[in-house]
């Protein structure tokens, strides 16, 4: 086979699978167990299951050069707190034998940060099932509540910790972690025209939003779908592999992540506010901006889509970008989505 006929795809893949077998070795416990790839997004995520006990965990492989070790245990640390300081169902880190929470995979000259965590039991919510949907929007929307109270009366210990921070220069801007929208798939001059326009009138919204302390902080910034968990009635939130700094509205966009296109999104909007507001307040004034913070979060996905190869973006391809097109041209007619 020609190297120009190895699809990347499965060769990132293998390394990937590679390195998490040489991790399982750290935790004496799983000597026998098996692993199965779950996810690949900007780590690889596995089901390791120990094969004498039937308990299950989860192996998350960093990918390298995303975090360093120090921004890892920072995410390890607030994950540990909301345990302790709230109701909210996390999935808890798990030490290796050496007692360290972060083990360290060494492969072609590069190190891979890689963590066990505990299994929680659930599936992820379904963007098909509209009604079913509704009603667990509102208990995000709770659930979100909780976590930004819980940034906001930790403020001290938190803004210490080594994170991302995700403003509009990181997002939108000159230093975008997820890459330029410009760069996207399927963008013609056409659309990068009218991307443009979108993109300074949210730089705009946002210079006037500010950065006050109830409004921006330490927030999980990945609430989407498939980082949630819908347990008997309960919703368990996994994977805060990109939190950092941000608004705090912010974590309401990235949960409409991929389908802020679909119709039904303004009653998830409404039930969404309905819980969050039961247990903190937003204010009309923080409302009105809602839709600026969804399309910022949509032009980063389409940066994302398009400097990302995995099966996601394979699927959602240029169409995602052209979808696009009817949410920004409202956006700049009426600030609305």
């Amino acid at each position: 086979m020609s190297s120009s006929s190895i699809d990347p795809l499965q060769e990132s893949l293998e390394k990937f699978n590679a390195i998490a077998s040489a991790a399982i070795p750290s935790y004496p416990f799983l000597s026998q167990s098996t692993i199965k790839l779950l996810n690949y997004s900007e780590n690889a995520t596995y089901l390791v299951t120990n094969t004498e006990t039937g308990e299950k965990y989860i192996l998350r492989v960093g990918r390298p050069g995303y975090h360093t070790k120090t921004a890892v245990e920072s995410e390890l640390e607030w994950i540990k707190s909301i345990n302790r300081h709230s109701s909210i169902h996390v999935s808890l880190p798990i030490t290796g034998g050496n007692g360290d929470y972060i083990q360290v995979v060494n492969h072609e000259n590069m190190a891979y940060h890689c963590t066990l965590f505990s299994f929680l039991e659930g599936e992820a919510p379904n963007e098909d099932h509209e009604h079913e949907l509704i009603s667990q929007f509102e208990m995000l929307g709770a659930i979100t509540a909780q976590l930004h109270n819980h940034s906001i009366l930790n403020w001290e210990e938190l803004r210490k910790f080594k994170r991302l921070t995700w403003d509009y220069d990181t997002i939108l801007g000159q230093s975008p972690k997820w890459g330029r929208w410009e760069d996207g798939l399927a963008i013609t001059p056409e659309r990068k025209a009218l991307f443009t326009k979108a993109s300074e009138k949210i730089r705009q919204r946002l210079e006037r939003f500010g950065k006050a302390p109830d409004r921006y902080g330490l927030i999980h910034s990945d609430l989407r779908l498939a980082n949630l968990l819908v347990d008997q009635g309960q919703i368990k939130v996994i994977d805060f592999d990109d939190c950092g700094f941000g608004w705090y509205l912010y974590d309401l966009a990235t949960s409409l992540s991929f389908i802020e296109h679909k119709p039904y999104v303004p009653k998830l909007v409404e039930s969404w506010l309905k819980g969050y507001r039961s247990v903190r307040p937003l204010s009309e004034e923080e409302e009105q901006d809602i839709p600026t913070f969804i399309l910022m979060r949509r032009l980063q996905l389409v940066a994302w889509v398009g400097s990302r190869d995995n099966e996601t973006t394979r699927e959602l391809g240029g169409g995602f970008t052209e979808d696009t097109d009817a949410l920004v041209e409202k956006y700049l007619r009426d600030g609305k989505i």
